[in-house]
């Protein structure tokens, strides 16, 4: 399902569907078995659908798509199921070659409905038309049962086939990953379902998307970054696709940004943290700690991009699209030479298979068709098996997948005993941090971060032990 910044949400806590088997007291009525149960919950969904105007004739759809999920983790209840249990279900269906990627789309709105719309509202005892109680239907501005950006499956496509598809190809054209694409493209689709499929270029830009700003921070209480990121796209979606100036907006209710100092570790919790790390996940946390790498930036590296005469890497396509240069440490660029020659081998096989092709820009393929098979373009950090690309629908070898990674630094670090919340982005964190420490120039630290302002770059001298002249606590005079 669908999270406040169009990721895939944790499900919120459901009702067990238990039957009960004890032996019901003289003047109680007998509880329903559990097909009896099983069934009346699969009739209230449906009809849960339909009251969210699904049409009746989509209904079994969404319907089967939820069971499939249900049988997916037959031992796990829907309650225990997390948001990687969904991207797993969602992943194995698009490697099924019958399975076309609308119908993955249909499985993956079917399952937001089931969580957002259905489970919290549904209780065994209650009617099978699962009716809202009162506290869900007044859910922060709300309707039908959701929110008011709730988007009906494909109905922005359907009324607006052209917007969408200029707006994918303005993206393609200018390199954004898929996830932005399909970040934003949610955006555009709540933008306009929540003025009631209205026509944007009939909209006062201005007007409209204030209103849905507001929205967002003031009903669905969403974080600062999420509202940022819905109004980049508002902002790329009219003035890329549409060539229409939003304009002055004025004030606006704004979604409040904590102020917080980053989290970063120690010299020795980093050599704590990395004795724990082994394989491909050591040596990318090995990277993103020497290099100052962000965790996709790191998992899209591509073998052209590592310099090991230099001891350099190239940062492709950064935040904002901006290429960078940073270091590549000594220390890992043997295990990282180690590494490419095994990725070279899987490389040769998948050659030889005729399947070593990797995703490259559509403008870039057009210009050099056979690219994408060349050793140079290959990633650094492969996956261990081919997927089904969902921007053209061939079967490639995509990049790593950055949870595995993810995983690996927060098992390392509750293994070293660390009392602080690390993930990936903490050792970029740190390495800002320790050059800093060192006596490095604050510019050349922002540029290895590769930021557009020092100013954000000086954040990291609040976390410094002492910053500025050298000040002693009165209790130590």
């Amino acid at each position: 399902m669908a999270s406040k910044n169009g990721t895939i949400l944790h499900p919120p806590q459901d009702k067990p569907l238990r039957a009960d088997s004890s032996t019901p007291a003289p003047n109680q009525t007998t509880k329903p078995n559990r097909a009896e149960e099983r069934q009346r919950f699969w009739e209230a969904f449906k009809a849960c659908l339909e009251e969210n105007r699904i049409p009746p004739d989509r209904s079994p759809y969404y319907v089967r798509w939820a069971k499939e999920f249900v049988d997916f983790l037959p031992k796990k209840r829907l309650k225990a199921r997390s948001a990687e249990d969904i991207r797993a279900f969602l992943a194995a269906l698009s490697q099924r070659e019958e399975i076309a990627d609308w119908r993955v789309r249909q499985a993956e709105y079917a399952l937001r409905m089931l969580y957002e719309a259905f489970l919290p509202a549904y209780s065994p005892g209650r009617h099978a038309s699962a009716e809202p109680s009162k506290a869900t239907s007044d859910n922060k501005g709300s309707k039908a049962g959701g929110f008011r950006d709730r988007v009906l499956p494909g109905e922005v496509e359907r009324k607006f086939p052209a917007a969408v598809e200029r707006f994918r190809t303005e993206l393609r054209t200018r390199h954004y990953s898929y996830r932005t694409e399909t970040s934003y493209l949610e955006w555009i689709r709540r933008f306009i379902a929540f003025h009631d499929y209205a026509d944007p270029e009939r909209m006062d830009p201005a007007i409209a998307v204030k209103e849905y700003l507001e929205y967002l921070a003031l009903k669905r209480e969403v974080s600062a970054s999420t509202q940022n990121q819905a109004l980049n796209a508002l902002v790329f979606f009219y003035g890329q696709v549409l060539k229409i100036e939003i304009g002055e907006m004025g004030e606006f209710a704004r979604a409040k940004r904590p102020q917080r100092l980053p989290e970063v570790l120690t010299r020795s919790e980093v050599e704590s943290l990395m004795s724990r790390m082994e394989g491909v996940p050591g040596l990318m946390a090995g990277l993103m700690y020497g290099g100052g790498l962000r965790l996709m930036e790191c998992v899209r590296l591509r073998v052209k991009d590592v310099d090991f005469e230099r001891n350099q890497i190239m940062v492709r396509d950064g935040k904002r699209q901006k290429d960078r240069i940073t270091m590549l440490p000594e220390r890992f660029a043997a295990p990282l030479k180690e590494h490419l020659a095994r990725v070279r081998a899987i490389y040769e096989q998948d050659r030889a298979e005729g399947r070593a092709d990797v995703y490259l820009w559509p403008a870039f393929t057009r210009k050099y068709p056979n690219a994408g098979k060349e050793w140079i373009w290959q990633y650094v950090f492969p996956a261990k098996s081919l997927a089904v690309d969902p921007r053209s629908g061939k079967a490639r070898r995509h990049h790593l997948d950055e949870n595995t990674v993810q995983k690996a630094v927060r098992k390392a670090s509750g293994e070293a005993g660390i009392n602080k919340r690390v993930g990936c982005h903490t050792l970029r964190h740190s390495f800002a941090t320790h050059l800093l420490e060192a006596h490095y120039d604050i510019r050349t630290v922002q540029e290895l971060l590769g930021h557009a302002n020092v100013a954000t770059t000086m954040i990291y001298t609040h976390v410094l032990n002492r910053p500025g002249l050298t000040v002693k606590s009165p209790a130590d005079l």
